[in-house]
């Protein structure tokens, strides 16, 4: 069966290089100059780091691109091109991220409660995401690191 689905269906792998080729000539019409991306990048990490926007659970790109008050589809571009990820998946990272302090720092606060704190809204994407991220869910990360150190 799977022979004949892939004489039908064949998979197309895809070099990193046809992706960076594919990002090449879908923002090939934008405008963005290299120094101004850098710079909207700067300022993506300072809204992310310093402001710590990602703790908004409604925060979207729009919301992200007024903040930075730059053009949103400039501000996308820049979150693909130059740091790998899309707008949620860089949300995620960072969310993650302070949720592992919290877990460590606030052994009082609850899974539920470090996950609100952070931004997300769901049990589900949290637990999502910190898998992917850690290879962990919140408890095990808590419970792992709490009483190996």
């Amino acid at each position: 069966m799977r022979k004949l689905f892939s004489t039908f269906f064949p998979i197309k792998r895809v070099s990193s290089n046809e992706e960076n080729d594919f990002m090449t000539v879908k923002y090939v019409k934008s405008g963005l100059t290299q120094d101004e991306a850098l710079e909207i990048k700067q300022k993506i990490v300072l809204a992310l780091e310093e402001d710590k926007l990602f703790k908004d659970g409604s925060i979207g790109l729009n919301e992200l691109s007024e903040h930075i008050d730059k053009d949103r589809y400039k501000v996308s571009q820049v979150l693909n091109e130059y740091l790998q990820k899309n707008f949620y998946a860089l949300l995620n990272h960072y969310r993650v991220k302070e949720a592992q302090d919290l877990l460590l720092t606030q052994p009082m606060l609850s899974v539920k409660a470090v996950m609100y704190e952070v931004g997300f809204n769901s049990k589900t994407s949290f637990y999502g995401a910190f898998k992917k991220e850690t290879g962990l869910n919140p408890n095990d990360y808590r419970n792992l690191v709490m009483y190996t150190s």
